[in-house]
């Protein structure tokens, strides 16, 4: 009988995502992970695997967080910092015994290596609000399907088989989806299972070949066949004489035996290109550069600088988003009432491009220039390209300005008329003073044009 739409309706999910035979049992279908612990323990095994994994890890748990109100226009800016909730406090130091960057460190990890990562809350039943954050292993986790509801909740295995259940608001899961399992997530390392096992077994290869005196193997022909006597006596003195890089070349004294070379040696086997092509597929199934890793034998300072801006956008960014995500739907709701109309944010890891702000500033003031010199007036040109405000004209071209600089430059001229009117007494004018008269001329004794008229001369001038 078909599933009908008011069924569909109450049981929560239109279809059936795992058959009957699998509710309540965290082992129906595929929902059980063997593979995750091998993930987990190829970080350990692999240097390229476990440089990647450390480097996106550690850049993610040591960005900061805040909290806000959010705000009515919706606009991050118009948010207001939430400085004192009890969500914040728990984010900041999830259980006694781990920091926030650990705590996210942690199970970054987790979600890198297998696609997974389990927060478990610590409850106290007198309290509706969970009291401590915990990360658990990804191989230990199991989610109980449900063919109507499809969760029931969750099961976790401990190291001693002891299986623990869980509802669903004691856990919250990230993950990154896996396309052929709704409940399970996938990570790079499973896409890459076959290329991490070359490398573990050309790097063991390589280490066994130094342990066997450090040459290929071979073959002791002996032409009848040995007593067991015989035979121990001769592995015993060939390891003895042979055996380690110390005594590797020495010559070997065979009494019945001929040694025969094996056809294959290392060079035959490349393993220096293996591990070269390994570190590149599992930065591929990454998505990281090789100066992240610090390869910088063609590198820069300017593709370096912009390689850490690409990782932390195409990198960082992404694995923020997720937590983000799971802080505002499953964390925060934990609260109640008082964690309504909050929302946790993060800071912004991307560093800023200054050559591109220049850039920008550049063709934005270029941009501006030939609007206003085609007429858009300047304060409207540089509002619709984002420009600061900036004065125009000259600072006289105010009506109000030309007014004042008129006030101030003529202020001695209306002074005695201003203020009178305002009621204050003006200081009597000082009376003008009559210019002093030159000083009478006297002429100097040695100067010849200057010696006194004679009678005649005065004669002369009266006749």
């Amino acid at each position: 009988m078909g599933r009908t739409l008011l069924g569909a309706l109450f049981n929560k999910v239109p279809v059936p995502y795992v058959g009957k035979h699998s509710a309540g049992s965290p082992h129906g279908g595929s929902f059980h992970r063997n593979d995750a612990e091998a993930q987990l323990r190829a970080m350990g095994q692999v240097g390229t695997l476990f440089s990647i994994v450390r480097r996106t890890s550690e850049a993610t748990s040591q960005v900061d967080w805040k909290l806000y109100r959010k705000s009515k226009s919706g606009l991050p800016e118009d948010r207001v910092e939430v400085t004192s909730h009890a969500a914040l406090d728990l984010w900041n130091k999830p259980n006694p015994f781990m920091t926030q960057q650990e705590f996210i460190e942690t199970f970054q990890q987790h979600l890198d290596l297998t696609g997974e990562g389990w927060w478990i809350t610590a409850r106290d039943p007198r309290l509706p609000v969970p009291l401590e954050l915990w990360p658990a292993r990804p191989d230990r986790m199991e989610p109980v399907p449900h063919p109507e509801e499809f969760l029931s909740g969750y099961v976790y295995r401990g190291p001693g088989g002891e299986l623990v259940p869980l509802e669903r608001d004691e856990v919250i899961f990230l993950r990154t989806p896996n396309p052929m399992d709704p409940y399970r997530g996938m990570g790079p390392v499973q896409s890459i299972l076959a290329d991490l096992d070359a490398t573990r077994y050309s790097a063991e290869w390589n280490k066994n070949f130094f342990l066997n005196s450090a040459e290929p193997g071979g073959i002791i022909e002996i032409p009848q066949a040995l007593s067991d006597e015989d035979f121990n006596q001769l592995r015993s003195r060939w390891n003895e004489q042979h055996r380690g890089v110390a005594n590797a070349h020495r010559v070997a004294l065979l009494e019945h035996g001929k040694w025969v070379d094996r056809k294959f040696t290392q060079r035959d086997m490349q393993f220096a290109e293996l591990r070269s092509v390994s570190r590149d597929v599992i930065r591929e199934a990454f998505g990281i550069s090789k100066a992240e890793l610090g390869v910088v034998e063609d590198v820069n300072r300017a593709n370096a600088e912009a390689g850490a801006a690409m990782f932390a956008l195409r990198l960082v960014v992404p694995r923020l988003e997720r937590i983000k995500q799971a802080l505002n739907t499953d964390f925060l709701p934990m609260f109640g009432a008082t964690g309504q109309g909050l929302e946790f944010d993060y800071v912004n890891p991307v560093p800023a491009d200054r050559e591109a702000d220049r850039e920008d500033l550049t063709s934005k003031a270029n941009a501006a220039k030939a609007l206003i010199e085609s007429g858009v007036y300047g304060p409207s040109a540089l509002k619709a390209l984002g420009l600061p405000e900036m004065d125009f004209g000259q600072p006289n071209a105010d009506p109000d300005r030309e007014l004042l600089v008129k006030l101030v430059t003529n202020a001695p001229t209306l002074a005695p008329l201003i203020l009178p009117l305002l009621g204050i007494e003006l200081p009597p004018p000082e009376p003008a003073v009559s210019p002093s008269p030159p000083p009478p001329f006297v002429p100097s004794p040695d100067d010849p044009t200057n010696e006194p008229e004679t009678a005649e001369d005065e004669t002369e001038d009266t006749g």
